[in-house]
């Protein structure tokens, strides 16, 4: 008898000498979760479970979080964005398609612009193109909490649950997000070369505006937004079987095709 496709199975993998953790789980077209800043595929747990049924999930940690170890140097989206493609051709996953949460969303972004010929679709959840998009205020509050702040006790505990890095090492990484969330960033330029259908998902209460959201998913050239009702930034574990619907639907239907197109509507 075969392996069970509804069992997960856990693995790593050397990427420029970082052992690069990854859960899979299903069988079919593969589908990338890329998980957001601070977090680990704990968060992932009712998308690998839901999603796997219609997918090959895959969903690797980044460097510094979850099971990946840390590595000198800052993190940057750039750096994750390239660790990414390196994961995706070292598993021969291309064309697949990509779901992207908050700074897994921005990684998904910057693959989909500068490497299209890897990427079948891509679905951004409370990911912006622009610093601009967060809403006022509340990337400054969230980045000015020291690391033993109680605010972070979750994240605390969630890394230091797997980390092989030890949970002292978790002010060094939080040092490190919060430099990189406090840089401005502007990825309009990127918009106009992603080619693969986009969904932008973004909670009613997320971190990214929703006049933002929108524009990013009107400057791509073939873009769809969901507005979640009553979720925050963690509309993934907020609503799950709602938004794993959602991004069924989507990857069964990347093309739009509606009834009556206005902004739609082929230009003569």
């Amino acid at each position: 008898m075969g392996a069970d496709p509804t069992q997960r199975k856990s693995s790593t993998i050397d990427i420029d000498g970082l052992s690069v953790y990854y859960d899979m789980q299903g069988e079919g077209d593969p589908l990338v979760l890329l998980h957001g800043g601070m977090a680990t595929n704990a968060t992932w747990n009712a998308q690998l479970d839901g999603l796997s049924h219609h997918h090959h999930v895959f969903a690797p940690e980044r460097q510094a979080h979850g099971h990946t170890p840390d590595r000198e140097g800052p993190l940057t989206y750039q750096a994750m964005a390239q660790q990414t493609v390196v994961f995706i051709q070292l598993l021969d996953l291309a064309p697949c398609d990509l779901l992207g949460w908050s700074d897994g969303g921005m990684v998904g972004l910057l693959i989909a612009a500068q490497h299209p010929e890897l990427v079948r679709s891509l679905t951004m959840v409370g990911s912006g193109f622009a610093s601009a998009g967060y809403v006022a205020g509340a990337i400054e509050a969230f980045i000015a909490l020291p690391a033993d702040d109680p605010e972070m006790a979750m994240f605390a505990a969630m890394y230091a649950e797997v980390t092989p890095d030890g949970a002292e090492h978790f002010p060094a990484v939080w040092d490190k997000v919060r430099k990189m969330w406090g840089e401005p960033f502007d990825w309009s330029g990127d918009l106009e070369s992603m080619a693969a259908p986009v969904l932008v998902i973004v909670g009613d209460d997320d971190f990214i505006t929703v006049p933002h959201a929108d524009e990013l998913a009107r400057r791509v050239p073939n873009g769809q937004l969901a507005v979640i009702p009553g979720a925050s930034h963690v509309v993934p574990m907020e609503k799950p079987d709602l938004f794993n619907r959602l991004v069924l639907d989507f990857l069964d239907h990347p093309e739009v095709e509606t009834w009556l197109p206005l902004r739609r509507s082929p230009v003569d």
